[in-house]
Order: C-alpha cells, then sequence, then structure tokens
C-alpha cells in the first residue's frame, strides 16, 4: 500500500485511539482525521474530545449527534428482530459499530481521505465490524489497523507509549478495564475480568445499582409498543432516544440489566465480558410477553429460529447485507400486530411480567378456560392424537413383528 496522506481515523478518545493519531503521523507522515459519533455515551467521553484530538495531531475532527438514529434505525430494528447473542448478550457494542463505522467513510470521502483506520485489536471483533462495513460502503479505501502492525503488544505498552508523548489518558497500570459505552449499554472487559474463575469486582459496575442494595418495595413500568417498536412509558408518548433514557434510568434503579458472560468471539476465541444493559433487558423483555399474545404458534417459533440468525449477523459485523435487509423486511411484516402494552415488576434486579394487553391478542379466554365450552370440542383431539401419533404407532408394531 502507497503512503496515505490524509487517514480518517475512527476516534472515541480512549486509550487506542489516542496513541494511535501520532502514531500515523510519526509512521505515515499523513493527516489524521478524527470522526466521532455522539451514540449515547455521555457528556463525560464528549467534553474536550475536539481539543485532546487537535493536541495529539489531529488536523480535523468531526463529531455527529447519531443519537436519534442509532435508537430508530439500529437499536429498535435490533428489538423487533428479537435478537440475543447466545442466550444474554444484547449486543450494545455490536450493534452500534456499522453506524459509526458508516459515518466514518462519509466524513472520509467528504473530505478527500484515501485510507480508514481503526483502533480495535486484531483478537476482537470490532475490527471484522469496521472493516465488513468500509468493505461495502468504500472498498476502494485500504485499511490501517496499527493494532496488527506497530510492536505495541498490550495497553500497558499502550499506555507507556502515551506518557512518552504526553498524549492524556485516563487508562492506567492499576485501572485496566476496557469499557465500551452508548445509550443501549456500557461494558466491561480486560483486568480481573480476563479470568472466568475471578468474581466480577464490585467496582466494575457503573449503570445499575447492586441488586442487594435496590428498593426494598418492588417497582413497575408499562411499556408501549407500536409494531414491534417501542412508544411509550407507562402511557407517556416519548421520542426514541429520550424513551430509553427513561427505561435506563428505572431498570438501573432496580438493579436490572447485569450480565457476566463467557463469549464466543467471531474471531474463535473465547472471552470474559460484564455488560449492563438496564432499558434494554425491559424492552426485551416486554416484546417477548407481547409476541406471545399477537403472534400465532408456527410464525413466532420461526421468528425465534431467525432472531438467532439476526443476532450472529449483528454480532459479526454483517450489518450491510441483503440478508441483514431481507430478515429486517420479514420482521417488519411479522410485527404488524405486535402492537399493545405490557406491565413488569422490577425487584432487586428480576423481571417479572403483570399485565400483557394487545388489540391484537389471539388469546381467546372461552378457548383456553378450563371451563368446558362450545368453542372447543375436547372430543377432536381424539382423532387429532391417532393422526400424529400413526408413524409411531406403526413402527411400534412393525418392531413387534419382528421379535
Amino acid at each position: 500500500m502507497n503512503k496515505p496522506k490524509k487517514v480518517a481515523l475512527a476516534y472515541s478518545g480512549g486509550l487506542d485511539t489516542s496513541v494511535i493519531i501520532p502514531w500515523l503521523k510519526e509512521n505515515y507522515g499523513c493527516e489524521v482525521v478524527a470522526v466521532c459519533g455522539d451514540i449515547g455515551q455521555g457528556a463525560d467521553e464528549l467534553t474536550g474530545l475536539e481539543e485532546k484530538a487537535r493536541k495529539t495531531g489531529a488536523s480535523e475532527f468531526y463529531v455527529d449527534d447519531m443519537r436519534e438514529e442509532f435508537v430508530s434505525e439500529y437499536l429498535w430494528r435490533m428489538v423487533r428482530s428479537g435478537g440475543v447473542y447466545e442466550h444474554k448478550y444484547l449486543l450494545g457494542t455490536s450493534i452500534a459499530r456499522p453506524l459509526l463505522a458508516k459515518r466514518q467513510v462519509e466524513v472520509a470521502l467528504a473530505t478527500g481521505c484515501d485510507a480508514l483506520s481503526h483502533g480495535c485489536t486484531g483478537k476482537g471483533n470490532d475490527q471484522v465490524r469496521f472493516e465488513l462495513t468500509y468493505k461495502a460502503l468504500a472498498p476502494q479505501l485500504p485499511v490501517i489497523a496499527p493494532w496488527r502492525e506497530w510492536d505495541i503488544i498490550s495497553r500497558e505498552d499502550a499506555i507507556e507509549y502515551a506518557k512518552k508523548r504526553n498524549v492524556p489518558i485516563s487508562a492506567t497500570t492499576t485501572k485496566i478495564y476496557s469499557r465500551d459505552r452508548n445509550i443501549w449499554h456500557i461494558s466491561h472487559e480486560g483486568g480481573a475480568l480476563e479470568d472466568p474463575a475471578n468474581a466480577a469486582p464490585d467496582e466494575i459496575w457503573m449503570l445499575t445499582k447492586s441488586p442487594a442494595e435496590a428498593p426494598n418495595t418492588p417497582g413497575e413500568v408499562t411499556i408501549g409498543f407500536e409494531k414491534g417498536v417501542p412508544v411509550s412509558v407507562n402511557s407517556k408518548k416519548m421520542k426514541a432516544f429520550e424513551l430509553l433514557e427513561e427505561l435506563n434510568r428505572i431498570g438501573a434503579e432496580h438493579g436490572i440489566g447485569r450480565i457476566d458472560l463467557v463469549e464466543n468471539r467471531f474471531v474463535g476465541m473465547k472471552s470474559r465480558g460484564c455488560y449492563e444493559t438496564p432499558g434494554g433487558t425491559l424492552i426485551m423483555f416486554a416484546i417477548r410477553e407481547l409476541e406471545a399474545l399477537t403472534l400465532d404458534r408456527a410464525t413466532l417459533h420461526y421468528k425465534q429460529q431467525r432472531a438467532l440468525e439476526y443476532a450472529e449477523m449483528v454480532y459479526n459485523g454483517l450489518w450491510f447485507t441483503p440478508l441483514r435487509e431481507s430478515l429486517d423486511a420479514f420482521f417488519e411484516k411479522v410485527s404488524e400486530t405486535t402492537t399493545g402494552e405490557v406491565k413488569l415488576k422490577l425487584y432487586k434486579g428480576n423481571v417479572e411480567p403483570l399485565s400483557r394487553k394487545s388489540p391484537y391478542s389471539l388469546y381467546s379466554l372461552d378457548i383456553a378456560s378450563f371451563t368446558m365450552g362450545a368453542s372447543y370440542d375436547q372430543k377432536d383431539a381424539f382423532g387429532f392424537i391417532n393422526l400424529i401419533g400413526l408413524p409411531m404407532k406403526v413402527r411400534a408394531l412393525q418392531a413387534g413383528l419382528k421379535k
């Protein structure tokens, strides 16, 4: 690859991207355009970011408010799909990467950059998510991945590199956790968490109360949906980002949304991480309860199978693909009747359903009741069971004849 003259860097201001700016200038002699997106990571992470980027050598800096787009066009699609990775992970980091990479590509093309760069390690999933997006949207631009080139082999090395160049960082050798935050969640990796034999230290949790310290009185919240999309909290209509903020507040207060997960990375290894997703946990729980009312058995079970595929596609960075778009079309059609309200009980980290209501409910009290009614003739079960059991009956009789 010829040395680029101008590189667009996916910039967060964290340890890795902070040292990448001077490293790119030292090793490639190029201009660096720092590109950041506000997806709800909070003012603490965004304040002073431009000043920091320019002080460390960036010639241009771009940050866009993408919060509403992130929730409406990415998170709500994932909610509607029901996608959860390996039973637990609500895909908070995974779902954000395609949007951030898309914006990076847009800035790169608009500012005349001739290469793209990111701070993902060569062992992680994020390198795949960023670079697959690059290939889908700007295949002509080469990619510089410093973690696959430089001689820095640990976060301790990166910290030392930053100190020598007076790059301001918050990470230290004693507080080495790697975190990623947006409006959906915060992830925690590294440090004591690297050994799955270690319990997660209390100090890592940042968004949620400990269930032990959560209120002794149960809380209640009602989430309203229209066509599979969250639209209200306690009957109050809200914009997407505002709604998720409110549910994050409610869930965090009651210790909702903590998980400790050993997961299978796309690159082949196992890793351990802890995640906090308070509002997302409430939403995913509620929509499953609503779908139990509104979807027939065959459709619900088929949707659950496709949800596993969707979760894997999001996790593996396959967002900008025809298959993901086609699955979204399926989920949109299936969710046409996923409208209604679900009331939840929250108590010390636990969630329980209190009520489920929908104008499209397929639940018939007349049919389901133990009281015998005219809507269901129990004698029909005799022929039904005989037909379903016929292959088993024949097989058993044949086996008996051979003895």
